[in-house]
């Protein structure tokens, strides 16, 4: 499993669903240094796993309120991720996009929060999947991507545009 045609795609499920959220304003986005689960340590953006009887964009929301203690509105679909863990594990992610929150981002047990310039987003101390598909999103192109990791490492990949909906 270290290809993506090594998968039936077809009838993969993940075992997690997630979402993740970007608030884009004033030419900044604003991240978070995760604190805790998948990805400690690395930047991304607020997000999380959906609970049982909770759509994507429900989870979008309480994600941020919980991570950061802020409100987000008006959320734009981006697109959809698959990543498949060599490890067995996988999570089918939902993407999303704002300029509108009511509150201030604030420190939580989960995330620091932390605004950085679209132009310097620190692709570094992020997945390695990020730098590919972010600049897309950035750019208001839907996508769908299919992703293998090891551990940290990406093996294989298809990033494709979306013309469809959530």
């Amino acid at each position: 499993m270290k290809k993506l045609a090594d998968i039936d795609w077809e009838n993969w499920q993940a075992t997690d669903p997630a979402t993740l959220v970007f608030v884009i304003r004033d030419g900044r986005v604003l991240l978070i240094n995760k604190k805790t689960g998948l990805g400690k340590g690395k930047i991304n953006g607020p997000g999380g796993k959906v609970e049982k009887g909770e759509t994507p964009r429900d989870c979008a929301v309480r994600e941020c309120q919980e991570e950061l203690g802020i409100t987000v509105s008006n959320l734009q679909y981006c697109g959809q991720h698959r990543f498949q863990f060599v490890g067995g594990y996988s999570i089918h992610v939902w993407v999303y996009r704002t300029e509108d929150y009511a509150g201030v981002p604030t420190e939580s047990a989960e995330a620091k929060p932390l605004w950085v310039s679209v132009d310097e987003i620190p692709y570094e101390q992020m997945w390695e999947d990020d730098r590919i598909w972010i600049p897309m999103m950035l750019r208001g192109e839907r996508f769908l991507g299919r992703w293998i990791f090891d551990g940290d490492k990406m093996l294989d990949y298809e990033l494709l545009p979306d013309d469809g909906h959530e």
